[in-house]
């Protein structure tokens, strides 16, 4: 089937134009072909603004194991409204993604019910290097430095070293210090209040371990990313590693503080925590100047009984993959940054961190994952619209201007005018390898 997207200002990786683009059997064909050229559907997108499709490169779907929070199904319609067209999701279900069996068991598990494409990390433990080393079919090696589910925590020096030095996936790492963590905790008697969660997940926690998984991946020469920086510290410190080392930035990282914690509470608890005004800004300025390079959301939903249980029995996590776009196309909007910046942190530099094959960017003969933008639309976010299985959001009630209205994946529309449409078509991602 071929369908010719007419009057778009198409955002290339050097400019913006208004081009049509020609799209056939889930691939760009063409780019700027005359406005009568031949195809089976035309879509007038004058006024829009076409993007590649976002990749979320660090998402929980609680699949398998958690489903009443999330499961395949929910989370990719999820995607498919928010422009999110490949996901990369993380080992904490149950059981853990530790071995190339359970690796390849969650891709059977998603072929033909993810409306998006998928892939999944293998998750490092303590025991599994044989594990680590002979994975393929994954995007890369994730590591817990800090509190985790089951046996996914790696804390030991012995065992980060042998990973970084034998393994040769790229690694990405949740960097907090659980010695400090757990130092922090005993120092204030366990905490008293979900302000407590900023305190003893704090600074230091998360400068103390990215600076040690750092100083692993520069002696190794291995490749590494560092998810959720969120902190100042964390920023200027990135800001003097090699080009081994890259690093993101969730939207709870920019959007929230510790300031947020009496309107919202343990809706906004997270691990690592939120922290300081000062800290948001400066993760924000650090996308700006390119010392992060991408924007993922960390997707972590629970239900709302489950939130709202008082600290600190209420889980870390929060929804995002929605919404995520949208609120950085208000950032746009309100002159914070350029269309063109959004489309390098969410869509390009994911694709080119994990060497996914011909994603991230609008070139022919790459997928036709894409999404037609609003950059003028105003809505106002509601927890009753969320698709996420979870319902609920923490951006419920703010009004953002610049949405997604048209996804495609692989050619194909996956969501239009306000719902999901079609059957699930998201296939497993390609890798490109390159050394570790």
């Amino acid at each position: 089937m071929k369908t010719l997207i007419r009057h778009a200002q198409v955002v290339l990786p050097e400019s913006t134009e208004r081009i049509n683009v020609l799209l056939e059997d889930g691939v760009i064909v063409a780019l700027d072909v005359p406005d009568g050229a031949s195809a089976d559907e035309v879509i007038d997108a004058r006024g829009l603004h076409l993007l590649p499709g976002v990749v979320d490169d660090q998402v929980h779907f609680r699949e398998p194991g958690l489903t009443h929070k999330e499961d395949l199904e929910t989370a990719t319609r999820a995607c498919a409204k928010g422009g999110v067209t490949s996901f990369l999701e993380m080992p904490n279900t149950k059981p853990t993604t530790t071995s190339v069996e359970a690796l390849e068991a969650k891709l059977a598990l998603a072929a033909g019910r993810c409306q998006v494409n998928y892939g999944f990390y293998i998750g490092a433990t303590p025991e599994n290097l044989a594990e680590l080393k002979r994975a393929e079919r994954t995007p890369g090696i994730k590591i817990f430095i800090g509190s985790s589910t089951g046996d996914l925590l790696v804390d030991s020096q012995s065992a980060l070293e042998r990973i970084f030095a034998e393994t040769t996936l790229p690694i990405c790492a949740h960097c907090e210090d659980e010695a400090t963590v757990r130092a922090n905790a005993a120092r204030l008697s366990g905490g008293v209040s979900v302000a407590d969660h900023s305190r003893i997940r704090d600074h230091a926690a998360a400068i103390l371990a990215t600076r040690r998984a750092v100083d692993l991946a520069e002696r190794h020469r291995h490749r590494f990313h560092v998810l959720h920086v969120s902190t100042a510290e964390e920023v200027e410190f990135l800001r003097g590693t090699s080009d081994l080392i890259t690093a993101e930035a969730c939207p709870h990282h920019v959007f929230f503080t510790v300031d947020d914690y009496e309107r919202l509470g343990t809706l906004i608890q997270m691990n690592p925590s939120v922290k300081t005004a000062a800290d948001a800004a400066a993760v924000w300025q650090g996308l700006l100047d390119g010392t992060l390079e991408v924007v993922a959301t960390d997707h972590a939903p629970h239900t709302l009984e489950e939130k709202r249980q008082p600290w600190p029995k209420s889980p870390s996590g929060l929804p995002a993959v929605e919404n995520s776009l949208a609120l950085m196309l208000n950032q746009v909007s309100q002159g914070l940054c350029s269309l063109q910046q959004v489309v390098s942190w969410m869509c390009e530099a994911p694709a080119r961190v994990w060497n996914l094959h011909h994603k991230g960017v609008i070139r022919e003969g790459w997928d036709a994952d894409l999404v037609l933008v609003d950059l003028n639309c105003t809505a106002v976010v509601r927890n009753a619209d969320q698709l996420t299985k979870c319902g609920w959001t923490p951006w419920d009630g703010v009004s953002l201007t610049g949405w997604p209205v048209r996804t495609f994946v692989l050619g194909r529309t996956v969501y239009c005018e306000g719902r999901v449409v079609g059957p699930a078509v998201g296939q497993e991602i390609r890798y490109d390898r390159r050394g570790g």
